[in-house]
């Protein structure tokens, strides 16, 4: 399983972690409580949940799928913050089925958007849970990502189709149901009421680097952290990103 902390899982999600973690800090200091409310949707087996509950945060994870909250169980207790991460079975269709609205400081909605039927539903039903003050953390696939992918793998009937596609599909054997291109994923997070603090490309350049290269030449790894770190800021690269990252936060003054 994967882990933030772990330095082969942290070409995936070196850039998001460090956003997220200041954001957190940054909720932090402005409640003046060591320890927040954190709801993730889609959580499944931990993979964000359980670092967040590591910093101290209460995390609540609604997943659809037993296994995997059977497996975030498994990882919290591993690491110690069992009684910090609660999983409850659900989506995030029904998600006030399961949570409360309203109830947390920050809300996390990562690889969810591509699989619900309503995109702009999804982010409004995480906006909702969120308190007066909050932010929401949205990471989903990228459009771009995926046209250089084939592409590069020589399906250029492919990359086109996925270029044309509404949803961003390469065709009936695309394991994605949808992909997002920054400005649409900025647009669900605005239309809901929230203010953009942050986007970032992910995974601009990890997937695309042949993995014995990382693995072999000392030095590589480190190094290609540091240029997705350098590159995630970069709207040039959010185009070509294989995940996008958008961070918003609540606007005082709107939420009735």
């Amino acid at each position: 399983m994967s882990d933030p902390m772990r330095p082969r899982a942290s070409l995936r999600t070196a850039v998001v972690w460090e956003v997220l973690q200041d954001a957190l800090d940054r909720r932090v200091k402005a409640t003046g409580r060591e320890s927040l409310d954190v709801l993730d949707t889609g959580g499944g087996s931990g993979k964000f949940a359980v670092p967040v509950a590591r910093l101290g945060h209460r995390v609540t994870v609604v997943d659809p799928s037993p296994n995997a909250l059977f497996a975030l169980e498994r990882r919290a207790a591993e690491a110690g913050v069992a009684d910090r991460v609660r999983g409850v079975q659900g989506d995030a269709h029904g998600l006030f089925d399961v949570v409360e609205r309203e109830g947390y400081d920050a809300v996390l909605c990562h690889g969810v958007l591509e699989y619900v039927d309503d995109p702009a539903e999804g982010v409004r039903n995480a906006v909702a849970a969120l308190r007066a003050e909050g932010v929401l953390s949205v990471l989903a696939a990228g459009l771009g990502g995926a046209v250089l992918a084939r592409a590069l793998a020589g399906h250029f009937t492919e990359a086109k189709q996925a270029l044309d596609d509404p949803n961003g599909r390469w065709g009936a054997g695309d394991p994605m149901p949808r992909r997002f291109t920054a400005d649409q994923l900025t647009g669900l997070v605005e239309g809901a009421g929230l203010r953009v603090a942050a986007v970032h490309g992910v995974r601009v350049f990890a997937d695309l680097v042949p993995g014995v290269l990382v693995d072999t030449e000392p030095g590589a790894m480190d190094a290609l952290l540091r240029l997705e770190a350098a590159a995630a800021e970069l709207p040039a690269f959010h185009a070509v990103a294989t995940q996008l990252h958008v961070l918003g936060e609540t606007q005082v003054g709107t939420r009735g």
